[in-house]
């Protein structure tokens, strides 16, 4: 995808004398509030239990990384997957995928939640930065890539964007995403000993490498069954999507929206290892006894807010809140604030409201 072949934005503006669009895009993105909040959001384990483990703004650096690393290799437009790398997590809620099922629930009757169509909601509507228009005003190649984000656990629509697939650079960026947290989500379960790293030296997509380094301390072996995990899919992704640009003989960024099938992909043999990983973290690490406890905790945290500030709204929310009455739902206003939380910010906000000992 080249720049100057961009579908715009919605808004026309000027373009600028150094930059590209996509490259605009990419600073507008790291300079939004709600990028700066991901620093302060759940990947899997909660941020005050420990310095090491990932937030969703680590995630979404490492993100960036493999897929941009992947995008050269390919030869596509590393600043639109960096745009939108970048800005594919936005729209999650405090306590990762609990979280998110939570206000789902909640918003069930309104519409419901997912945390892709709010990453977009937040760069067309909800960020407020420049006088002409609310939001980002991105363009429409990065919007696609969020509207369309889809990974074994993301799968967002829009009718806005109705081709059969995104951008290849958008390709990229879901499938980068899977390599990541399947990857630093594994490390995380070793480094916090609810996954024993024997168990993990077993799995097919280790073994190539796991007898090569098994006499070295834990905290080598754990990086580098990481690190090979990470180059395994990355390489394979690579070899992969070469094929299908060939086989398909795709020439222009139209014929890959309207192929049947994703170009970006894994081999069929990558694939089963792939499923085999993930199937061992849902089973030993995200429904760990552990993890399910602060999903507990994360559901009654959110639903509390959610109950209190639809009962009294007028009462005990920010003014600047109750004047966007005039646009959005009181329900669709509840959504947005609690969505926009960072972890902290939502248990002090609980603290506040049903701790008598909490000054408000």
């Amino acid at each position: 995808m080249k720049s100057i072949n961009s579908k715009g934005r919605r808004y026309k503006e000027p373009e600028h004398p150094y930059r590209t669009c996509f490259q605009r895009d990419r600073d507008r993105i790291v300079h939004s509030n709600a990028f700066r909040r991901l620093e302060y959001k759940t990947q899997v384990f909660i941020i005050h239990e420990n310095d090491y483990y990932r937030t969703r703004l680590t995630h979404t650096i490492e993100v960036t990384q493999i897929a941009r690393t992947i995008a050269r290799t390919l030869r596509l437009n590393e600043d639109l997957v960096e745009a939108i790398a970048l800005a594919h997590d936005l729209g999650h809620t405090p306590f990762g995928h609990s979280g998110e099922e939570k206000l789902n629930e909640l918003m069930k009757k309104y519409g419901g939640f997912e945390h892709n169509r709010q990453s977009l909601r937040i760069v067309d509507e909800l960020e407020e930065r420049y006088p002409e228009f609310n939001g980002l005003n991105l363009t429409y190649e990065v919007r696609e890539g969020l509207a369309k984000h889809k990974t074994d656990y993301d799968n967002s629509t829009s009718k806005e964007f109705n081709t059969s697939n995104p951008s290849l650079e958008a390709q990229v960026v879901n499938l980068a995403d899977e390599i990541a947290y399947n990857s630093h989500d594994l490390d995380d379960g070793i480094k916090s000993a609810l996954l024993k790293i024997e168990d993990v030296d077993k799995l097919e997509i280790c073994k190539e490498f796991s007898q090569k380094i098994s006499n070295l301390s834990f905290e080598k072996r754990r990086y580098l069954l990481v690190r090979g995990i990470i180059n395994s899919l990355s390489t394979d992704l690579i070899n992969e999507t070469l094929k299908n640009l060939e086989i398909y003989k795709i020439k222009s960024v139209d014929d890959i929206r309207n192929v049947n099938k994703p170009i970006a992909s894994f081999s069929i043999e990558m694939s089963k290892k792939k499923e085999e990983l993930r199937k061992f973290l849902f089973k030993n690490l995200y429904k760990h006894y552990k993890v399910i406890r602060m999903e507990v905790k994360a559901h009654k945290i959110l639903e509390d807010l959610f109950n209190t500030y639809l009962k009294n709204f007028d009462k005990i929310l920010p003014s600047d809140l109750l004047e966007k009455t005039k646009k959005y739902s009181k329900e669709q206003i509840v959504c947005d604030y609690i969505a926009g939380m960072t972890d902290r910010y939502a248990l002090e906000e609980h603290k506040k409201l049903f701790d008598p000992f909490e000054r408000v």
